[in-house]
């Protein structure tokens, strides 16, 4: 009889632990907020003033909206708003008036971070070229700072920088 009972506790105590291994969903970072560019943390190298000085960002179970401004060509600022998919679909969103990137997200197999591939068509007057390119996206510990880590490589060289943001 104590065999018997033995074996229904441990089959109690075992029987959700299974079944939640199975039905609980993966951490995902949570990059949702608004974020303003912190420069003393950031190192934007040669790009700086051309820098995105604030996000926007929506995120949703099956994707990420991107909402992101910076200073524009005529001294003004300039939106940009992209939408990108966590199934890993390209997107192409129209930058300026004749450039564009395409650009795709997948997520690190912890959660953590979020990567974004980006091949960015740039077309001047005339004279295109292309730079091609990743972001990593990450978040502190306690959810009020991202870091965007982006490497590119263009015609002109390579390029890299550290852009850190404080939620506000």
């Amino acid at each position: 009889m104590k065999a018997s009972f033995s074996k229904k506790l441990l089959t109690l105590l075992i029987a959700p632990a299974f079944l939640f291994a199975f039905t609980t969903k993966m951490y995902k970072a949570n990059f949702s907020g608004e974020w303003k560019l912190n420069e003393s943390k950031s190192d934007l190298g040669p790009m700086a003033q051309f820098a995105t000085r604030a996000i926007k960002t929506d995120q949703k179970d099956n994707g990420i909206t991107i909402n992101r401004t910076a200073p524009g060509f005529d001294g003004g600022d300039a939106t940009q708003v992209e939408t990108l998919s966590f199934d890993g679909k390209e997107t192409e969103t129209t930058i300026f008036e004749t450039s564009k990137r395409k650009a795709s997200a997948k997520w690190s197999d912890d959660g953590n971070a979020l990567t974004v591939n980006y091949v960015l068509h740039l077309d001047f007057n005339g004279q295109t070229f292309d730079v091609k390119g990743t972001e990593t996206w990450t978040l502190s510990s306690d959810g009020k700072t991202l870091t965007v880590q982006t490497n590119a490589s263009s015609p002109q060289g390579d390029l890299a920088a550290k852009a850190v943001y404080d939620k506000q």
